[in-house]
């Protein structure tokens, strides 16, 4: 049986322009290449789960305009269940624009629109969606109000909760306390805990910090380095995959939905961590975010290829 997941988020439309280098304050700079895509970080995790192979329902709120119209018709499209997609008659679908340079790193202005009245009201409708679930994915690009009711009820019916606290603010400990696994980057992490991150001895003391707060684990994904998974009073690294980057917009959210997937089968924490690094590690070297979000097949295909190099290196 499938797992079944429920992502409660922001779904935008992504304006994605290739340039040599990012702009300075004042300094224009001319693309070289456009992409237009779906993007928003809980329909980018959503799709991430449901071409991994899950049942996925998606709760969001789009503006009826040309935007919300195209992005629900590609939700529809790869297999994502949209009954509790609503229509805001006022705000505009949420876009954003994204700058990517040679090295793949970017630089991102979103403007929320209708995601930002994703109220408590909206998510309410969803709580059966919630309850028949194996794991509920959460992240910050809507109001916390909303994303504390979706955790409530997932609490209530005894449904996992992962939240990937992007972009980072303050979190309530109210809401850590419903939180299984927090997922934060290495900036988030720094900026939740209040203290510097830079070096990995840092990093361990951030997430054993970040858990202290009261989520059952966290994960602190490090890039280049890797992630660490923090649970108890263990404290584990997982290595990175190399690759070349091309776009890393949807990293972070390729992580997260495969992390959502493979803990909703059961799979150990720190081997959940190893795929959705895998599936991280994939989306980037792809441009746009939705584009690069990769399947079941592909995950298995490139994590058999890294065994097979390790045995030869072993070997």
């Amino acid at each position: 049986m499938k797992p079944r997941i429920v992502v409660v988020g922001s779904s935008d439309t992504d304006m994605v322009e290739r340039v040599p280098h990012l702009p300075a304050a004042g300094e224009t700079v001319l693309g070289r290449k456009s992409v237009v895509a779906a993007g928003g970080k809980g329909a980018n995790q959503a799709v991430a789960a449901v071409r991994l192979g899950s049942e996925v329902t998606l709760v969001a709120r789009l503006g009826r305009d040309m935007f919300g119209q195209v992005a629900l018709q590609g939700y529809k499209a790869e297999g994502i269940n949209v009954d509790y997609i609503a229509w805001d008659d006022e705000a505009a679908s949420g876009v954003a624009l994204i700058m990517v340079d040679e090295a793949g790193e970017n630089a991102i202005a979103v403007a929320t629109g209708a995601n930002g009245r994703l109220s408590p009201d909206g998510v309410a409708p969803a709580e059966s969606a919630i309850a028949e679930a194996d794991v509920l994915l959460l992240q910050m690009e809507i109001p916390l109000e909303s994303v504390r009711l979706a955790a409530q009820m997932a609490r209530r019916h005894g449904v996992g909760v992962i939240l990937n606290p992007a972009p980072a603010g303050p979190l309530p400990d109210d809401l850590l306390a419903l939180v299984d696994i927090l997922t934060p980057n290495e900036t988030e992490a720094a900026r939740l805990a209040g203290v510097p991150l830079a070096s990995p001895d840092q990093a361990r003391e951030v997430a054993r910090l970040l858990l202290s707060c009261g989520p059952a684990a966290v994960v602190i994904t490090l890039g280049a380095q890797g992630a660490l998974v923090a649970k108890g009073d263990q404290v584990t690294q997982v290595s990175s995959f190399a690759v070349t980057a091309v776009d890393t917009t949807a990293a972070g959210d390729a992580f997260n939905g495969a992390l959502a997937v493979a803990w909703a089968q059961g799979t150990d924490l720190t081997e959940a961590v190893r795929y959705a690094s895998a599936a991280g590690a994939l989306s980037v070297t792809k441009l746009g975010a939705q584009p690069s979000l990769p399947t079941a097949e592909g995950v298995e295909q490139f994590l058999s290829v890294a065994r097979l190099s390790r045995s030869r290196e072993t070997g």
